[in-house]
């Protein structure tokens, strides 16, 4: 699971960027008037809308992807599947797909014509290069016939993330997930017992943590207190989580939370490239700092996770950046190296940095395209209404995650609760049957999105109070503007992006080891001149603003 949601974070970083790079019109104009009515053989709802269960008139079929992962691998006999067909006369036939070959067994059935109708577990900007053959649908020509989906973009002001998936044509022809908020998630994990015994408060800015630092290497020189991860497995981006959490708060980008290094600079009303910004090497001058005074490992950024981890299970380091899941491993860890209630770790919140106290980050998700064969299967409508119920609703969201009451679950004083038997991701340890191995739920092929109280649900209480403080203390910054581009440009512009962030990635490595000198910062700023970088520039801020003049 650890790897997993590794791999998820990284691609929530490349696909937020790159969806900017793939947007188009506005929301005023991204649904097609010639878009033709869904078919209907009378099955769809007549009265469907927010807070009806959808049932077709009559037993139906639909094809489906399943991203089959080893730590729940597919049963036919799921409740889950017999829930779905018991409430909705829906029966889902699913073509199984090892998590491993998912990506590449998407592309060959979509490019052979052969994909199931619903094609889940899609990230934004996983959909582009099929959109040109027409073999996915445009999905937004139809969203109108899915009012679940609609009502949570209305309320939760989603639209101008949703811009950003649009393509050349002002269409995007991906169903993200919808959260209700950021999910904030990376960030530092501390020997909570070490600082406590030391008397040093847990920092709340960076120029605090190097303090920090610094009294740890005082009193444990032999020590150095903070070793990280996520630079070498499932990575292309050094210290690609730390950069990711700490980029927003220098005033930029960087890490996983980027692909292009392209950022909408607010005073200036434009675009402009991050990794030759004076905030980004603002941020690598700090990192630096740390190295050269022995806080922070230089082994970081060759290190692998599994290495890391071994020095911050054993005592060897201090500090080390987590994850919700992470951090449950990593005491299951230490309840065996140094053993249990001889430690204690916690997540704390992201440091403020020059910037202040704020995050990045998106409140769409992984997703579902939709094969464009829907358009000519006879019950379309219906189609789109189960999606709709399924992925978007409250109810559909309930089951796909916590799976069915009185069964797998239970409400306590409105508070969801597992049944004794039950257990799922740490919760209820003692129940002998998983939520997801045993019923099918709470699986990452159906259950992402939804309200934060849902979200919420299933997260430990520390976690929830590390949610809550991040919400209330951090400032959510804006999402950058779309800047769509045609065809043609997109693939000039990449080519000129793809040299870019190399020479940005390998140089991040070595300002912060130390192996090239910040003093040699302009010397680095031409040769990114030399690769291109006004050009590509020119023309993501010409594309921003064609965009604006479109679409006073």
């Amino acid at each position: 699971m650890a790897k997993i949601l590794k791999k998820f974070a990284f691609l929530v970083a490349i696909v937020t960027a790159l969806s900017s790079l793939l947007a188009g019109c506005s929301s005023d104009k991204s649904t097609s008037s010639t878009a033709s009515t869904p078919k209907d053989k009378g099955v769809a709802m007549a009265d469907y809308g927010v807070g009806k269960t959808f049932k077709a008139s009559k037993p139906i079929s639909f094809t489906t992807m399943y991203n089959d992962a080893a730590w729940y691998a597919y049963k036919k006999d799921w409740l889950l599947w017999n829930e779905i067909t018991k409430r909705t006369n829906v029966t889902l036939k699913p073509t199984v797909v090892p998590m491993s070959d998912y990506a590449q067994k998407r592309s060959l059935l979509i490019s052979s014509g052969d994909a199931p109708l619903i094609i889940p577990k899609t990230y934004p900007g996983q959909e582009t290069p099929f959109v040109s053959s027409g073999a996915i649908l445009p999905i937004s020509d139809y969203v109108k016939y899915m009012p679940n989906f609609m009502d949570k973009v209305k309320k939760w002001k989603l639209q101008p993330e949703l811009d950003n998936l649009k393509q050349a044509d002002g269409k995007y022809y991906v169903l993200p997930g919808l959260h209700e908020e950021v999910w904030p998630d990376y960030t530092l994990a501390v020997r909570t017992d070490i600082f406590e015994k030391n008397n040093i408060a847990i920092p709340k800015t960076w120029d605090e943590f190097e303090a920090a630092l610094k009294k740890l290497k005082e009193i444990y020189p032999d020590v150095t207190p903070f070793s990280d991860r996520w630079s070498t497995s499932g990575s292309v981006s050094p210290l690609g989580a730390l950069l990711q959490y700490a980029a927003p708060t220098f005033g930029t980008v960087g890490g996983w939370g980027t692909s292009n290094y392209v950022t909408f600079d607010q005073d200036k009303n434009k675009f402009v490239f991050a990794g030759a910004t004076k905030e980004y090497k603002e941020m690598l001058t700090y990192f630096n700092g740390l190295i050269k005074d022995g806080l922070l490992d230089k082994e970081s950024l060759s290190q692998s996770d599994d290495q890391a981890i071994e020095k911050f299970v054993n005592g060897k380091s201090f500090v080390i950046s987590t994850n919700s899941q992470e951090i449950v491993t990593m005491r299951n860890s230490m309840d065996k190296t140094l053993g249990a209630g001889k430690y204690s770790i916690a997540k704390i919140d992201v440091p403020g940095g020059p910037k202040g106290n704020v995050i990045a980050g998106t409140r769409l998700e992984n997703g579902i395209m939709i094969s464009a064969k829907a358009k000519d299967d006879p019950n379309f409508k219906a189609l789109l209404q189960f999606i709709d119920w399924f992925w978007y609703s409250d109810e559909g969201e309930e089951l796909a995650k916590w799976g069915v009451e009185g069964t797998t679950y239970k409400k306590e004083n409105g508070k969801r609760v597992l049944m004794p038997d039950v257990n799922f991701l740490g919760l209820n340890p003692a129940g002998k049957k998983d939520l997801r191995v045993d019923y099918g739920f709470g699986t990452g092929s159906f259950a992402y999105g939804g309200t934060t109280d849902l979200l919420q649900s299933t997260m430990s209480e520390e976690e929830v109070k590390f949610q809550d403080s991040m919400h209330k203390d951090k400032e959510v910054l804006p999402v950058n503007p779309p800047y769509p581009m045609s065809a043609t440009d997109q693939e000039q512009a990449t080519l000129i992006s793809t040299p870019l962030t190399d020479t940005v990635k390998q140089n991040t490595a070595k300002f912060i080891l130390g192996t090239r000198s910040l003093s040699d910062w302009n010397a680095y700023v031409s040769e990114l001149k030399a690769k291109g970088m006004d050009k590509y520039l020119d023309m993501v801020n010409k594309a921003y603003s064609d965009y604006q003049k479109k679409n006073k």
